[in-house]
């Protein structure tokens, strides 16, 4: 027998390696790369059995990797920056999108046509972490939120887009994959919008990310593992890039609430191709610093107060995609 096909059998005879991946939201097309991986069997071939867990408005990511629900999480780099700087050793190995996707969306009607309109309005905003850029890009203009003539007066946002159907609110935070279509659907033209992307606005900070918590980096098993497992992904992304609506297909077939439909699933895997587009995975330390600054910005009331340090590795990605 070769050496190769003993190599092969002696590997067959151990259980893959488990990874629990968690997601930030729902399942979905945001997520695509993940479930492409799994579908195409790119994990099976890295020798690992991957579960993925949806995420939702009860489940709090850092929560769960803090708890050992899992290995490594999805999140948005405010929200993790700031869960660091509170105490939970989050690190960022990979970097899946490039750009961001988060947008304000605001009725052409309430009088919003630039950010200088702004003060006066009721503007939506989410929550859970995800009211970082939004307060950091306010903290640029020198708009307040705390309301008054001169300030935003800041709506609590759910995951929906009532209050803009409502007009509880002239802007609402929407994402170019996800609400923002959402209105459209409920059958308000584009003519009618006008939209504020935050790329656009040089506040964009990094969103979809993958963390791990920094003391599992010390085992080299566990290294090992993310190496395999951020390599795997990376092959389900660029493949969702390259067939869209097949990997919106495949997102479905995984959508156990059966939530979500087929047009608006290839809608937004059309977009997210164009947010994950320019990115290998690794994290680009320019597209980081320019985060960080971003959060530091936040006035009287920073997302983050200091630099970060160890906030994220390079070793992961430089092994899994050849540096």
């Amino acid at each position: 027998m070769s050496a190769s096909a003993l190599a092969a059998m002696t590997t067959g005879a151990f259980a893959a390696d488990e990874v629990t991946l968690q997601l930030k939201w729902v399942t979905q097309a945001q997520f695509a790369g993940y479930y492409v991986a799994l579908e195409n069997g790119y994990y099976e071939e890295a020798d690992l059995d991957v579960t993925i867990r949806p995420g939702g408005p009860d489940i709090a990511p850092v929560q769960v990797l803090l708890g050992g629900g899992a290995d490594v999480m999805v999140d948005w780099m405010p929200s993790a920056l700031a869960a660091r700087e509170n105490g939970a050793p989050v690190v960022n190995i990979a970097q899946p999108f490039k750009s961001s996707g988060m947008m304000l969306t605001c009725l052409k009607e309430s009088g919003v046509e630039s950010p200088e309109d702004f003060p006066g309005k009721t503007l939506g905003v989410w929550f859970f972490g995800n009211e970082y850029p939004f307060l950091s890009w306010m903290s640029k203009l020198g708009i307040p939120t705390e309301g008054g003539e001169e300030g935003v007066e800041v709506l609590k946002q759910g995951f929906n887009v009532d209050p803009l159907l409502q007009k509880q609110a002239a802007c609402i935070s929407t994402m170019t994959y996800n609400e923002y279509w959402q209105v459209i659907d409920a059958g308000i033209s584009e003519e009618d919008l006008v939209t504020f992307k935050y790329e656009d606005e040089g506040v964009a900070t990094l969103e979809d990310g993958l963390y791990v918590l920094e003391e599992n980096l010390g085992d080299e098993a566990f290294r090992d593992k993310m190496v395999r497992f951020v390599k795997a992904s990376m092959e389900g992304w660029k493949w969702a890039e390259e067939n869209p609506d097949e990997a919106a297909m495949i997102v479905l077939d995984y959508d156990e609430t059966g939530a979500q439909t087929e047009e608006h699933q290839k809608r937004m895997m059309a977009e997210v191709a164009k947010l994950t587009a320019g990115s290998a995975g690794a994290l680009d330390p320019a597209d980081y610093e320019r985060t960080v600054e971003s959060l530091l910005l936040g006035g009287s009331d920073p997302v983050i107060t200091q630099e970060p340090e160890g906030a994220y590795t390079l070793e992961i990605t430089d092994a899994a995609l050849g540096g």
